[in-house]
């Protein structure tokens, strides 16, 4: 008996010796699941929480330079812009008008059935969400493509997009290029700036040549780049997902110029004429001011604008960086802060009052559409009960 129950006793131990390693490996398993899962939630309450205060950090700041400068000497410049206000936001609803040409010109399928009344909504609606940051032109896209409907089929919507907003940004890329090569031959900044401006107008050249190049060539520089993100361990799961779309956006966009080379030259020049567009801008309200700037001068202004806007970037709406960026500009050429801040609320007002207008479209389109979505589905439902 005393053996018998040794050799039981050695078992049992046996037993649990086995199964506390296996039990240790479990609860470390659990334990490492819950920190990795804890440190996600962490950095997505960090990411939103920095989103969240950047905002009123940014409305803080704008509200800090109006006080600095002076809300009497703003008012009264503002009061010098007069009724070229309203010619600036005439100048909005038509720089809108020529973005919508240019998305239209993107799209590859028939689209007799999209109406350029909703073209024209889904762009200002659009236009307006994506003034708040990356992820506002991310969302704003998305409306822009479901606004459409029916209308135009899902793939081609996306293609569209990504067609329009490529070549958009290599337009921006130009344009910025040049008006920043133009500080380095007319523009009266020190050999500090223009170290700086030399610097800039370097890498954006890189930029704007590999993209030329890549296009001609059919180099899938996204794709490739967004398969590199993607062997990083916390983000090979959330780039697999997203990996078939992008191939899919850069592959429309890089066949497009062959296929549809009318096509490609309107949307680029709709683009370039776009920017145009912001810079006469500028100087309208530059010359109303009596600032005395050229059109040569308000290109310049534009293009630096335009780095201000790359910077501003995460700061939804960029608030105060875009204000504080515009008077540093126009203290580049020698005018004052309150120069540059009275031109950035006056492009901010346009901005403002063709989000409004977008808006009030959206609202009147989902009232529109509330009681054809409410007769369809009563229709499917009657027949439903007929083929019972």
């Amino acid at each position: 008996m005393g053996a018998s129950n040794s050799v039981i006793g050695c078992a049992l131990m046996g037993i649990q010796q086995t199964h506390k390693p296996k039990k240790a490996r479990r609860w470390r398993s659990i334990l490492k699941q819950a920190q990795n899962g804890g440190a996600a939630r962490l950095q997505s309450l960090i990411r939103h929480s920095l989103r969240f205060f950047a905002a009123p950090l940014g409305l803080g700041l704008l509200g800090y330079l109006v006080f600095r400068t002076g809300p009497g000497v703003v008012w009264n410049q503002l009061q010098a812009v007069g009724w070229g206000l309203a010619l600036i936001i005439i100048l909005g609803g038509f720089s809108q008008f020529i973005k919508t040409c240019a998305w239209r010109q993107a799209f590859t399928c028939d689209i007799s059935q999209l109406s350029w009344s909703r073209s024209f909504v889904a762009q200002l609606i659009s236009d307006a969400i994506g003034q708040f940051g990356v992820a506002g032109k991310v969302v704003g896209e998305g409306t822009r493509i479901s606004l459409l409907g029916r209308a135009v089929p899902l793939p081609n919507a996306l293609s569209a997009g990504a067609i329009d907003g490529g070549l958009h940004s290599f337009s921006a890329l130009v344009v910025t290029v040049l008006g920043v090569s133009a500080i380095l031959m007319i523009g009266p900044v020190s050999v500090r700036w223009r170290v700086y401006a030399a610097l800039l107008i370097t890498v954006l050249v890189s930029v704007v040549i590999l993209a030329a190049v890549a296009l001609r060539n059919r180099w899938q520089l996204m794709g490739n780049a967004t398969r590199a993100i993607g062997r990083l361990p916390r983000l090979h799961a959330w780039v697999s997902d997203k990996q078939p779309i992008v191939d899919s956006a850069e592959d429309n966009l890089l066949s497009f110029r062959d296929e549809a080379p009318a096509a490609f030259w309107a949307t680029l020049i709709f683009n370039l004429l776009w920017h145009m567009l912001a810079v006469l801008e500028v100087y309208v309200i530059l010359r109303f001011m009596g600032a005395g700037f050229t059109v040569g001068g308000a290109f310049i202004v534009e293009g630096l604008t335009k780095v201000i806007n790359l910077v501003g970037a995460l700061n939804p709406g960029n608030f105060g960086t875009y204000e504080g960026g515009s008077m540093l500009i126009a203290k580049m050429f020698g005018v004052t802060g309150t120069t540059g801040l009275t031109l950035a609320l006056c492009r901010r007002a346009r901005t403002v009052f063709w989000a409004g207008v977008g808006a009030m479209c959206m609202i009147v389109m989902k009232k529109a559409e509330a009681p054809r979505t409410i007769a369809a589905k009563l229709d499917a439902a009657v027949e439903l009960s007929h083929g019972e």
